[in-house]
């Protein structure tokens, strides 16, 4: 295949550099691929014709006379831009390891640049024909939920520690007889010794089973199994023994490759939070965007993606987050390849007042709308917590406003009083 036919990965980069943008690009692109600090006598014409990192575009947005970001090299001012640079797939075939060892590797170190931020990434097709992708999605989840309809209502196992196997089940019992579709684990709880994996999933799946036999409903149980890839697989099977229908790992923690054996290995829906996210995305002067993350999970099997919630309890405004979970319901590389689109889960601080903007900003109920303490907390117990998000959420399909339906919804009503209005921002809706 000739190098105008190879078929080539598209980043963007935002840099600032007291040498220039230019130049800065054309260090990172030298880094990133063929070059490194001194020409090399093997690093000939053709090879760099063949294999050269591609500067396809420069796009200046302004100058300061102070770094983002402290550097040992310093300059009288600071040019700042944006940076489109390609690479052949044949430099890494698609190895997403590899490739993020290329798109996200040393570049974010070299001393010439005093800000870059990786934020936008295009991938060929050629991703999608050779990694699995997500299972399941959206309409594997509602199959695995028995055909579920409507947005998937959810809460997470709050206190996040401390629980026992037998306390923590108790509550999945509550949750359940309340009409709950969706239960995770924290984050934070996984197979510690005071409450471990094996014990914690035969109480709750002795619960879950009982009640999915007696009411024909299935909830679904996102057990947290991230460990050790063996200890996953191990947990995995258990899972599985014990008829669980949902699997949670923590991303950033386990890793891409990791990700995907989990997802070869399992017959369940995979549960991704990105728990550790804001080390990689809360400064705008390094790091990476979560739209460019998201499509490397989903193509390494992820069938659930966290992306924060709307007037969250977090940093992260509106505008990021709605750009966010719009991201995971796209496709994940351009040309003739499958869309492999995930489900959207939001939570952190949220209550009865996101649901409705929360499916405004996505068009339809593919999500998972998850709330701990805005839902355990409602004033008269959890199954009127359950009930008021139900309320909130069918006040939203149906385009009417949340004290119209509390008119006749009377747990909704207590939330709308219980809980402060969220202050979403409008605007981010619309964009």
């Amino acid at each position: 295949m000739s190098p105008t036919t190879t078929p080539r990965v598209t980043a963007i980069y935002d840099i600032q550099s007291h040498k220039g943008v230019a130049h800065a690009a054309a260090v990172l692109a030298g880094e990133q691929s063929t070059g490194t600090f001194v020409r090399l006598a093997s690093e000939t014409d053709a090879l760099r014709e063949r294999s050269a990192a591609r500067i396809e575009a420069i796009e200046i947005t302004g100058t300061s006379d102070k770094p983002a970001l402290s550097s040992r090299e310093s300059g009288p001012v600071y040019e700042r831009g944006l940076v489109t640079i390609s690479w052949p797939i044949g430099n890494f075939g698609t190895s997403l390891p590899t490739l993020m060892a290329t798109i996200a590797g040393n570049l974010f170190e070299l001393a010439e640049m005093s800000a870059v931020r990786l934020v936008d990434l295009t991938l060929p097709a050629e991703f999608a024909h050779a990694h699995p992708g997500p299972k399941f999605g959206a309409p594997g989840t509602r199959a695995a939920m028995g055909g579920h309809d409507g947005p998937v209502i959810g809460t997470i196992i709050k206190p996040s520690v401390g629980l026992s196997p037998v306390e923590t089940a108790e509550l999945v019992r509550q949750l359940a007889d309340a009409g709950i579709d969706f239960i995770k684990d924290d984050e934070l709880q996984a197979n510690g010794p005071d409450c471990p994996l094996s014990e914690r999933v035969a109480q709750v799946m002795a619960v879950l089973n009982d009640h999915a036999e007696r009411t024909g409903k299935r909830v679904l149980y996102a057990c947290n199994i991230t460990g050790e890839i063996d200890e996953m697989r191990r947990s995995l099977d258990l899972l599985e023994d014990h008829r669980a229908g949902c699997a949670m790992v923590c991303l950033k923690t386990i890793g891409l490759p990791a990700l995907r054996v989990v997802r070869n290995h399992t017959t369940m829906p995979i549960h991704g939070h990105r728990a550790g996210w804001g080390l990689l995305s809360r400064s705008p002067d390094i790091g990476i965007d979560y739209t460019v993350m998201q499509k490397l999970w989903r193509l390494a099997g992820a069938d659930h993606l966290h992306v924060n919630g709307l007037a969250s309890k977090f940093s992260e405004p509106d505008v990021s987050v709605t750009r966010s979970a719009r991201s995971v319901q796209a496709p994940v590389c351009v040309g003739d390849a499958p869309p492999m689109t995930a489900m959207p889960v939001f939570s952190s601080g949220q209550t009865v007042w996101q649901v409705g903007p929360t499916r405004a900003l996505l068009g339809n109920d593919d999500f998972i709308f998850c709330a701990g303490g805005g839902l355990l907390s409602h004033p008269d117990g959890v199954g009127a917590g359950v009930r008021a998000m139900r309320q909130a959420a069918e006040a939203a399909r149906d385009g009417v406003s949340l004290n119209e339906k509390a008119a006749d919804a009377p747990e909704l009503a207590r939330a709308i009083a219980h809980f402060s209005p969220a202050k979403v921002d409008p605007a981010a809706l619309l964009r």
